[in-house]
């Protein structure tokens, strides 16, 4: 009983109904419904009276602009209808209908399904199981950074394959995340914690890449990178790039890094501090086994009766061209070397091999200056001329930026395709 009245206390319901008049005999009349309220009855003479004077009083209230009166609107309103219409308002009919919330959930949940149903989401090739949207993982011990890529769509050329520029960009991206997964990412562009305490960065000296086959649109491959020493103060970075699905080679490489002081770009020695993070990551190992040492000779040469020499100028970076460095990202110099390499030789052949020299890093408000001499070599057993170029990539001013040397292929030439290693 105590519960009871308590619970009222804080949630009242509707009043209780009077209860019915007894008769002389203490008794309750018949005439009850469910609800406890006295049923009708016959009308009787006095009721009747008062509905002729309700009717009288209506007809005398006058009706605006053509209107229906005002009590025209309002119904006779009795005790019992005026209690039984009005409801309290309790915390119970003051919840929100939660029903029609959770059918119109269901109703889109059930849509999504069957659309989605109706995808045909199996991969077609085996290849496309690979996960290419993952940032790679550290292999072989903790020497090694692997990580796929899928060929795209705007990384091809005319040639319908990747482009080198996207090869030396997929390149880039390894060696950067193998120093992100290592835990060795500081402040800057592949720069080192210690590094970037000390306002150092890297920056490449010399790259040789050797093309096997160039990938097409949709294709998956694998880039696997690793680092070693070179020398006292510089760092060398290899990689080697094979088809996800054969495992054939389609791409070898390797690079020697030096460090520049970001405020006075001028190159620097790697303190000791920084030796000791980075040395536990060193592997002997080289992806190019026979590289190419040859110095490259100055441009131009015009004493060789094989040689044709090639110009292009006015060529001006953009600001998409730099990096957080703010100096020229080196695969740019890349596509800036092939400006100048004559429209021949880019729709015949096919690039195999180059070798890059960096001298000095290029600016925003730099303007170069592209140079190409193409030889002639006849020196392919299958009787097939083969080309090789050296370019110049240097300031309007004089100052040299890259020297190179490019090799070539005539297109549709099939290599001997090489089986990745077991790793």
């Amino acid at each position: 009983m105590a519960g009871s009245i308590a619970a009222s206390a804080f949630f009242p319901g509707p009043p209780a109904p009077p209860p019915a008049p007894k008769n002389a005999l203490g008794e309750r009349p018949d005439s009850l419904d469910v609800r406890g309220i006295t049923a009708a009855k016959p009308a009787s003479a006095s009721s009747s009276a008062v509905r002729a004077a309700r009717t009288r009083a209506h007809a005398a209230v006058p009706k605006v602009n053509g209107g229906k009166s005002a009590l025209e609107h309002e119904p006779a309103a009795s005790p019992s209808s005026s209690s039984s219409s009005a409801a309290p308002r309790t915390f119970y009919n003051q919840l929100p209908d939660w029903s029609m919330l959770l059918a119109a959930i269901t109703t889109i949940f059930l849509a999504a399904e069957k659309q989605w149903t109706l995808i045909d989401w199996k991969p077609k090739r085996p290849d496309m199981l690979v996960d290419t949207f993952g940032f790679g993982r550290i292999i072989h011990d903790g020497f090694m950074f692997r990580q796929n890529f899928s060929i795209r769509s705007y990384e091809i050329g005319a040639d319908r394959t990747a482009s080198i520029e996207a090869l030396m960009n997929h390149l880039q991206e390894t060696a950067l995340n193998h120093v992100k997964g290592a835990g060795l990412l500081g402040d800057g562009f592949g720069s080192t914690p210690e590094m970037s305490k000390r306002n150092l960065f890297w920056v490449v000296s010399q790259m040789q890449a050797i093309v096997e086959r160039y990938p097409c649109w949709g294709d998956t491959v694998e880039v696997n990178t690793w680092v070693g020493p070179h020398g006292k103060n510089g760092m060398r970075r290899d990689w080697h790039i094979r088809d996800s699905l054969t495992g054939h080679t389609v791409m070898k490489a390797t690079s020697k890094w030096v460090m520049m002081n970001k405020l006075t770009r001028k190159l620097a020695r790697i303190p000791d501090e920084v030796r000791t993070e980075i040395e536990p990551y060193f592997f002997e190992h080289a992806a190019i086994e026979d590289e190419d040492n040859r110095k490259l000779p100055k441009l131009p040469e015009h004493d060789r009766a094989t040689s044709a020499k090639y110009v292009r100028t006015g060529l001006t970076p953009r600001w998409a061209d730099l990096d957080i460095n703010q100096h020229v990202n080196n695969v740019k110099y890349i596509g800036w070397i092939l400006e100048s390499a004559p429209m021949s030789i880019l729709e015949n052949h096919e690039l195999a091999g180059m070798v890059l020299d960096y001298k000095r890093e290029c600016g925003r408000d730099n303007v170069l200056e592209s140079h190409t001499t193409v030889y002639t070599d006849c020196t392919n057993e299958s009787g097939e001329t083969t080309l090789h170029c050296e370019h110049l990539l240097r300031l309007e001013s004089g100052p040299i930026i890259v020297k190179a040397r490019t090799t070539w292929k005539p297109k549709g030439t099939k290599c001997q395709e090489t089986l990745a290693l077991s790793w």
